[in-house]
């Protein structure tokens, strides 16, 4: 497993493409300085050893220098060993909706990116509970099976967007029969859903499945995201509005955040309904009830001993910057027999 320490530092290879463009633009002025000094031919046979494939090379090797340098900057760190450790907490599962109506910006900025804030805050607030993520529209799909790994359960979280399901809809029962096969401890005592969403349901048979849940021992907190007034479903390209939703009358698309199945689903589980649209109110809340809760202890596998490997990036940087120095604009003479660029004497 690898562990990058200092991320922030990712940003420095946005000065890679600037050489690039740097590296050319001189190339440009450059020729057009020399066309008015002589003639095309005229500076070939002024510059005879002049070669273009060594600038371009030269580019490409401090590029690949300034590339190794930053990540020796970010130093990747690398888990040796591997081993099991006892940790007590809860088992919990979040069911995140990915319909088209959570593209709504009644909440900023729009409701699945809140929904996405909102659960990646309280996975950062778990310590030694268990995590699995379900995304659902049409229809439901397993995004990550129950972990301990934090990490992973924030990159698969990041990537979540409306267009993993082809389907449209809401259908909330289809997630939490789906969830009831995550939870592979039957020693655990609490066993814990979340449900992010606006509450359209369109599958209509969510409350029978939630009380199957229920007699599983699985407690359903629902979260509601957006607002009662609604909002419209813009249809975006490249990140740029074109148009809104609109139903088959033309009429642009309202959707609202319904909270009554949101709340009657909670209710039949012994769960509670939370207000989504203040996330330190929602991680309070959430913190509260996972404190109260009962811990089972398992046993669950990490690395540990995570070494450095700056050195190993540095000394190729190092390297690399040595090489860039040593090549030459000129044609190397060995070179030029074997004419492997098409670089004739003049």
């Amino acid at each position: 497993m690898v562990q990058w320490e200092e991320q922030i530092y990712f940003y420095l290879l946005g000065i890679i493409p600037v050489v690039i463009l740097l590296y050319f633009a001189v190339l440009l002025w450059r020729k057009r300085v020399q066309s008015r000094f002589a003639s095309k031919e005229l500076l070939a046979r002024l510059t005879p050893t002049k070669s273009v494939f060594k600038g371009a090379l030269k580019l490409i090797v401090l590029c690949l220098a300034f590339a190794t340098l930053t990540l020796a900057i970010v130093n990747p760190k690398i888990g040796t060993k591997l081993e099991t450790v006892k940790r007590e907490g809860v088992d919990v599962v979040f069911a995140l909706d990915v319909s088209k109506s959570m593209l709504a910006e009644d909440i900023a900025p729009n409701r699945l990116e809140k929904s996405k804030q909102l659960v990646t805050q309280i996975v950062n607030s778990l310590s030694g509970d268990r995590v699995g993520i379900i995304g659902y529209a049409g229809s439901a799909f397993p995004q990550l099976p129950i972990t301990t790994d934090f990490s992973a359960a924030k990159m698969f979280l990041s990537s979540m967007n409306t267009d993993m399901v082809s389907s449209q809809g809401t259908a909330i029962g289809e997630a939490i029969a789906m969830a009831q096969t995550f939870y592979n401890d039957e020693e655990q005592t609490n066993r814990v859903m979340f449900i992010v969403s606006d509450g359209e349901d369109h599958e209509g048979q969510s409350m029978e499945i939630a009380k199957q849940a229920a007699d599983n021992g699985i407690r359903i907190f629902t979260i509601g995201v957006g607002t009662v007034e609604g909002g419209w479903i813009p249809i975006k390209r490249n990140g740029e509005l074109i148009a809104y939703k609109r139903d088959q009358s033309g009429e642009r698309v309202v959707t609202k955040r319904s909270e009554d199945i949101l709340k009657d689903i909670a209710d039949a589980t012994n769960g509670s309904y939370i207000d989504g649209n203040n996330t330190q109110d929602v991680l309070d809340e959430v913190t509260a009830l996972l404190n109260g809760m009962d811990k089972s202890t398992f046993e669950a596998k990490q690395f540990a001993d995570f070494k450095d490997q700056f050195q190993w990036f540095l000394a190729v940087a190092i390297l690399l910057l040595i090489l860039d120095v040593l090549f030459l604009d000129r044609r190397t003479n060995w070179l030029i027999g074997l004419n492997l660029f098409n670089e004739k004497e003049q």
